[in-house]
């Protein structure tokens, strides 16, 4: 066993055991490139000098990595190192489905449909690629952080133990989820991995196994024996419905199970069902196969029959000699035909240069030295070697033969070779600049993952990519290979403090650190003291950014009595005081918000106009009546016209009543 800490091909350094099989330790290990755990599968040391076990270890990963589901392990790589078989596989972190069961039991209803759902859609992609698993159970199905199911070991490892089972060398799977085929040493086939479904089910509706015994034979033999047990005896909660998926799926005959992966799962979709609610108990028609069936006692009968076979054994004897005369008489017309015989095969061995037909084997995932030597055993010889680029099979890896596998050739024919140089590289450029989304999209169709990193930018427009984490230049295998963009989201924003009543220094050092600009009007006020702010645009709490400008309306102070307001000797004083003259703020030219202000400020009354401007922004006043530095009285009303932003000649609506009000 290798121990953690080796660096497989200068890439694959291992961390920890994860687990022993009876072909392959499993270890978790960190890809040095990639920056990544992965799971590695190393055949074991003492099977790397079998080429039946290299050979099966290597076919079966090339199968494996066929399946690309998000309910199946991905399979990363498969490779050699110092003579040591791999297998590079997505590193799961999670538990199996098996300590899943026991913490979360009893689950609900509709989370076991759930898990089952993924399990069958998985099933299906691996059976309508002729791939059976063959060693079904919940030790083989991971359940990932998200609690999403991922089936793993598709016959690559099969682990050995007390209660599995073996036959002519073959694994039949562990026996508390085999099919009564397999047990009686059939071959497993797709309604074999549904069986095993079945057992599934059975165990998270119940937390237990149907079949329980002293020994791995015991447990077999009940397979095909004993009746599934029910598990509404379980749990009598269970809708009649859903239990009839676990009968239907584990009938002893595998004829009357489900046709598929894809049946049992429609089926089970809707197990819950209140149309189902009435739903008989399912009955298979033929569960009697090869059950255990009571012998009568022969003794009682012997001393009846002992004479009737006396007799037969004695005229048996007296035909023997009669049979060989027969056959002395026939033998020479035999002789002459099995003469004829091999003359016959003697002229077909020689027109055809006395080479046989032979199969040539599967070479896929071998190496060339693997494949001399595959050839040779088989009578055959390695021709000429051509290079393919590929994304599954790894590098100095046979992709495929021609003629191709288990086609029929004379002995001593040359088999062509497809090696493989890998995935192909992709040379990364600079992406910084260019739109995110269309980047994203032609790498996305190049086979990269990508992903993106959003944050604002003062230079660069919303949208646009800022950086990336593969550098310029670098070469990379787009399938194994995830590029996270950083992107502009654009100017940032903030909320703006309130300014009115501050000083303008606080302000302006206030705008100096949040990047905005100040521009300032002075009015008159009679109740904002000198040198503070009496109003703001845009006001408190709008959300600006870096850049803006804020404009704001700073007091002078009260406003000052005109000379002419003087009172007479003889006038009334507070009849003077009443014709006290105001000075109107000049207001053309600012902000709505701020022109409002300051003429609030003065003690004058703002009456507001809006105008179709093709020249002056909106939200800016155009014009005032009456105009700046004119003299008024406390509370006179002044007409402030507003632009309204581009607008068709009509638009100047009200400008009569406005006059009027004046």
């Amino acid at each position: 066993m290798i121990e953690p800490g080796f660096t497989l091909n200068e890439r694959y350094q291992l961390k920890q055991t994860l687990g022993e099989g009876g072909m392959a330790n499993v270890y978790l290990a960190h890809d040095l490139i990639l920056d990544r755990d992965v799971a590695v599968k190393v055949l074991r040391l003492d099977l790397q000098n079998d080429p039946d076990a290299a050979r099966r270890f290597q076919r079966e990963a090339m199968a494996t990595s066929e399946l690309v589901h998000p309910n199946i392990v991905s399979i990363y790589d498969v490779g050699e190192s110092h003579g040591q078989q791999y297998l590079v596989m997505e590193y799961v972190p999670g538990s199996d489905l098996k300590k899943y069961i026991v913490e979360h039991f009893p689950i609900p209803y509709q989370r076991v449909i759930e898990i089952m759902g993924q399990i069958l859609s998985a099933v299906q992609v691996a059976h309508d690629h002729h791939i059976i698993h063959r060693d079904l159970k919940p030790q083989n199905i991971l359940i990932d952080r998200d609690g999403n199911a991922k089936i793993s070991d598709f016959g690559i490892a099969v682990a050995l133990s007390d209660n599995s089972m073996t036959q002519t060398n073959s694994l039949l799977g562990s026996v508390h989820y085999l099919s009564p085929e397999q047990a009686r040493g059939g071959m497993p086939t797709r309604q074999s991995d549904i069986y095993a479904l079945g057992i599934i089910l059975f165990e998270m509706l119940t937390g237990t196994v149907p079949f329980e015994g002293d020994s791995a034979v015991s447990i077999a033999l009940k397979h095909f024996q004993e009746a599934m047990p029910s598990v509404r005896d379980f749990d009598p909660r269970i809708p009649q419905a859903l239990e009839n998926v676990v009968l239907k799926a584990t009938t002893k005959d595998p004829a009357e199970r489900y046709t598929s992966a894809d049946a049992m799962n429609s089926d089970l979709k809707t197990a819950l069902s209140a149309k189902r609610a009435h739903e008989p108990k399912f009955e298979p028609t033929g569960d009697d196969l090869d059950e255990t069936k009571i012998l009568p006692n022969l003794s009682a009968d012997a001393a009846k029959v002992a004479p009737a076979q006396a007799q037969a054994v004695s005229s048996d004897q007296t035909k023997k000699p009669q049979r060989l005369a027969g056959l002395k008489k026939r033998w020479p017309f035999i002789a002459a035909a099995i003469a004829a015989g091999l003359i016959v095969i003697a002229l077909v061995l020689a027109f055809s240069g006395g080479k046989a037909d032979v199969q040539i084997p599967d070479l896929r995932g071998m190496s060339t030295a693997q494949a001399t030597t595959a050839l040779k055993n088989a009578d055959l010889k390695l021709g000429k070697v051509s290079q393919a680029y590929s994304d599954s099979v790894a590098k100095s890896r046979i992709i495929a033969s021609d003629p191709r596998r288990d086609t029929s050739v004379k002995s001593g024919s040359q088999v062509a070779v497809t090696l493989s140089r890998g995935p192909k590289r992709f040379t990364m450029a600079d992406y910084t600049g260019e739109p995110y989304a269309d980047v994203a999209k032609d790498l996305r169709k190049k086979g990269f993952t990508v992903r993106s990193v959003k944050t604002s930018s003062e230079t660069v427009a919303k949208g646009k990519i800022l950086k990336q984490d593969v550098a310029k230049g670098k070469k990379v295998v787009p399938m194994d290979t995830t590029i996270i963009f950083t992107v502009s989201s654009g100017t940032s924003t903030f909320s703006l403090q309130n300014l009115v009543g501050t000083s303008l220094v606080w302000a302006q050092t206030y705008a100096n650190e949040v990047g905005l600009t100040i521009t300032v009007t002075d009015a008159y006020s009679n109740s904002v003291a000198s040198g503070e702010i009496i109003s703001q645009s845009p006001q408190a709490g709008t959300q600006v950014s870096r850049g803006d400008t804020v404009a704001v309306v700073l007091s002078k102070g009260d406003q000052p009595q005109s000379s002419s307001s003087q009172p007479d000797a003889d006038s009334d004083s507070g009849a003077d005081h009443e014709s006290a003259g105001l000075t109107v703020p000049d207001v053309v030219g600012q902000a709505q918000s701020a022109a409002e202000g300051a003429l609030n400020a003065a003690g004058l009354s703002p009456q507001v106009v809006t105008q179709g401007s093709q020249s002056v922004p909106a939200g800016t006043v155009i014009s005032q009546t009456p105009s700046g530095n004119s003299n008024a009285k406390s509370g006179d009303a002044v007409t402030i016209v507003v632009s309204s932003g581009p607008a068709a000649a009509s638009s100047s609506a009200s400008s009569s009543s406005a006059s009027s009000n004046h």
